[in-house]
């Protein structure tokens, strides 16, 4: 039982029936002490009455008539001694041990014991007989009586309350189940209630809320939780507003710098042709200008197509591809063809977004050339399901520390490339079209080193 009703459950009926068991047990234990004490009292006052009564009739020093008579008189199973006379009846007289003799005359009083032989509990009683002067001085007459009494039936009695005890301990588990199954309910009620409004928050629904019940820990816990749901519903309204707004700068911007950066490239394109005939200071500013423009259209083509991924509008356009052609003229049209190893088996074609797949190669193999080092290999490989295409170099790898952040926005590993022509969302980019093919983009390192980025796209679904 490691729930916590089970726990419960456990709990309240280990503690029910111990405590019926000890009650019961502790009451079996107080009347077993009280029959045997009630037992012993009564069997002395007989023994004693009896001998109280045959004593004014006896005659010191007593014969051996006189000893019989006081072991008749007595009853079975007695013994009476004088010096070295003595008087028996009864097989329980071999009880009478000398310890107990010799504690009757050496204290010259009543004396009893309790011992277990041949299975069976006996109380041994021993006792001297005085002679009782008419001025009331009390001297000892050299008699002294034993006799044994078999306790069999108290012990029966005793056995009677033990089971009693069981029994009830027995009808207190059904009792105690029952109880348990009650108070485990009212306890786990609310909270399984709090469980489902916890699993409702986890699912998303932050509108979810508990009605506290009493005025218990459990209460004051439902109060906390809601207390602790609305603060993070409120921080996430807050947030989602924040990420709202700022995805609509990003668009608004991206939109409203097309049309100047349109103009301002068609100013640095007319700009690029005159270069050569320019002072070289006049010269350098101008390819500065050049290299800054085409980066800031780069980054706010960038950062539309991001936005169109925020807002859920980008589309794929699918048509039946040649996968290794496509790769190839990826790699061709940027004139990379002589520095990238390409391995790619001709007949492999799938549906998919051509020019969504040539922005997520051109991304993996730019990122390849300019942080790895050479070799920089594409290899295209293909089974049922998937097709991968994989991008490794040679270079120093990726570190542990920047290879959970590579598919991050404007992540750069490396501060001191905070000026190289890379947006910082090309990477997130690649990932996002990876994922619009229902496909995945994974990134680590090559054994030996150098960066490995596997890009799957599923062979049928789309």
């Amino acid at each position: 039982m490691t729930g916590l009703r089970g726990r419960l459950l456990l709990a309240f009926v280990s503690v029910t029936v111990l405590g019926a068991a000890a009650a019961a047990w502790s009451s079996a234990e107080s009347a077993s002490t009280a029959l045997v004490t009630s037992a012993q009292q009564r069997l002395t006052e007989t023994v004693t009455s009896q001998i109280s009564a045959i004593t004014p009739e006896l005659k010191y020093p007593p014969d051996q008539a006189a000893l019989d008579r006081v072991r008749v008189a007595v009853g079975a199973n007695t013994l009476v001694t004088y010096e070295n006379s003595r008087s028996v009846s009864g097989a329980g007289t071999d009880l009478v041990t000398d310890a107990l003799r010799a504690t009757v005359r050496s204290q010259n009083r009543l004396v009893t014991q309790r011992v277990t032989a041949n299975d069976k509990p006996w109380l041994l009683i021993g006792t001297p007989i005085t002679i009782t002067a008419p001025d009331g001085t009390r001297t000892a007459s050299g008699i002294e009586v034993y006799s044994v009494h078999d306790l069999t039936d108290v012990e029966q009695q005793i056995n009677g309350l033990t089971r009693s005890a069981v029994i009830t301990a027995a009808l207190a588990l059904p009792l105690a189940v029952v109880l348990a199954l009650l108070a485990a309910g009212s306890v786990l009620r609310p909270v399984r209630r709090l469980r489902d409004t916890a699993r409702r928050l986890a699912a998303g629904d932050l509108g979810a809320r508990s009605s506290p019940q009493g005025a218990d820990e459990l209460a004051e816990l439902t109060v906390t939780i809601n207390e602790m749901a609305e603060s993070v519903q409120t921080s996430m309204a807050a947030m989602q507003r924040m990420q709202a707004d700022a995805r609509r700068f990003a668009a608004d911007v991206s939109h409203e710098l097309r049309t100047p950066l349109s103009t301002l490239t068609a100013v640095v394109e007319v700009l690029a042709v005159v270069t050569d005939e320019m002072e070289p200071d006049a010269r350098e500013s101008a390819q500065l200008a050049i290299t800054e423009t085409h980066r800031l259209v780069r980054l706010v083509e960038d950062l539309m197509e991001v936005s169109r991924f925020d807002a859920g509008t980008a589309r794929l356009r699918v048509e039946e591809v040649d996968v290794a052609g496509a790769v190839r003229d990826c790699l061709r049209a940027r004139g990379w063809l002589d520095q990238v190893e390409l391995v790619a088996p001709d007949g492999i074609r799938l549906r998919l977004d051509r020019r969504r797949l040539d922005v997520i190669v051109a991304n993996l193999a730019g990122n390849a050339l300019r942080h790895g080092g050479p070799p920089v290999r594409v290899r295209v490989s293909v089974s049922r399901e998937q097709v991968w295409i994989e991008v490794t170099d040679n270079g120093p790898g990726l570190s542990e520390r920047a290879l959970p952040h590579v598919f991050d926005r404007f992540y750069k590993a490396d501060a001191a490339r905070t000026r190289t022509p890379g947006s910082g969302l090309g990477l997130a980019i690649a990932l996002e079209n990876a994922r619009l093919h229902g496909g995945d983009l994974t990134a680590g390192n090559v054994s030996g080193g150098g960066a490995r980025f596997v890009l799957r796209l599923p062979r049928e679904g789309l």
